[in-house]
C-alpha cells in the first residue's frame, strides 16, 4: 500500500490505505467516534470509476473517481446545520488495487466496499489540505469549518446511508471499525499535515483522459455545479480516452 501511495503523489486514497490496517487493532480505541450513535446521511447522483492506465506490481493501474456531469455524487448529512453539510467531491484518484472490489460494491455483492462513502471522506481530506495551504477555490468551500471529527463522522453517516439504501449489506464489525480507523491518531497526523494540496491534485493528462471518455466530467464550463479541476489544467492535445470501469447511482 505505501507504494501505491508514494507512486501516485500522495493520492487522496491515502488516508484509508493508510489507517484501515489499524481497524482491528489500536484504532478503535482511539477513537471518540461512536458509528452506533450517528445520524444517517443521505447519496444522491452518480459517479464513475475509470481506468487510466497502469500501475505497479501493488495494484491493478491508477483509477480515478470522476463525478457524472449531469448528475454528480452528493452527499447530504442529516443535520443540514453541521459542518458539510452537503458535499460534491470532485474528480481524485482511487486505489487500483481495490478496484475488482469497487466493481463488485456497485452491484451491492461486497459489505466491505463502501467505495462512494470514501470517496465523500477523501476529498474532505483534499479539501482540508488545500484550505490549510491558502487555497480560496470555490470547489472547496463547502468542507470549509470541517474539523477532524467531523470527518470521520461523515463517514460513518456515509457508510449509513449505503446500507440504508441497500447498495451494501450489513455488517455488525466493518462499518464501526472503518469510523474508528479514520478517528485514529494516524488519521489526525495525517489531518494535521501540512503542503500536501499540490500533490493531491489529479494530472493534466489523466483529466484529459477522463474528459475524453465523458465530455464534461471534468470542464467547469459544462459543469459549473461540480467542484472540479479548473479547465486550464486540461492539455489541448488529443488523448486515448480513460476506460469507464463502473458507475454508480443514488435516487
Amino acid at each position: 500500500m505505501r507504494d501505491m501511495i508514494q507512486q501516485f503523489r500522495r493520492p487522496a486514497r491515502h488516508l484509508i490505505t493508510s489507517v484501515l490496517a489499524l481497524a482491528a487493532g489500536t484504532a478503535a480505541g482511539c477513537s471518540s467516534i461512536d458509528y452506533q450513535k450517528l445520524t444517517t446521511g443521505k447519496l444522491s447522483g452518480s459517479l464513475f470509476v475509470m481506468w487510466v492506465g497502469e500501475g505497479n506490481s501493488s495494484g491493478d493501474g491508477n483509477f480515478l473517481f470522476v463525478p457524472d456531469p449531469r448528475d454528480p455524487l452528493i452527499f447530504h448529512r442529516a443535520d443540514r446545520d453541521a459542518p458539510g453539510s452537503a458535499i460534491k467531491p470532485g474528480l481524485m484518484y482511487t486505489d487500483g488495487g481495490s478496484i475488482p472490489k469497487v466493481a463488485q460494491v456497485f452491484k451491492g455483492l461486497s459489505p466491505w466496499g463502501y467505495a462512494p462513502a470514501y470517496m465523500i471522506h477523501d476529498w474532505v481530506f483534499i479539501a482540508h489540505h488545500c484550505i490549510v495551504d491558502g487555497n480560496t477555490e470555490k470547489r472547496f468551500d463547502q468542507v470549509r469549518g470541517v474539523g477532524f471529527k467531523d470527518s470521520a463522522a461523515i463517514l460513518g453517516e456515509a457508510i449509513k446511508a449505503l446500507i440504508a439504501t441497500r447498495q451494501v449489506a450489513p455488517n455488525d464489525v466493518a462499518p464501526g471499525a472503518i469510523t474508528a480507523a479514520v478517528g485514529s491518531v494516524v488519521a489526525k497526523n495525517l489531518w494535521d499535515e501540512k503542503g500536501a494540496c499540490e500533490s493531491l491534485q489529479v494530472s493534466a493528462k489523466d483529466i484529459a483522459a477522463a474528459e475524453a471518455a465523458i465530455p464534461g466530467s471534468t470542464t467547469r464550463a459544462q459543469n459549473l455545479r461540480t467542484f472540479q479541476v479548473p479547465q486550464a489544467t486540461v492539455p489541448a492535445v488529443a488523448v486515448k480516452p480513460a476506460k469507464i470501469i463502473a458507475r454508480v447511482s443514488f435516487e
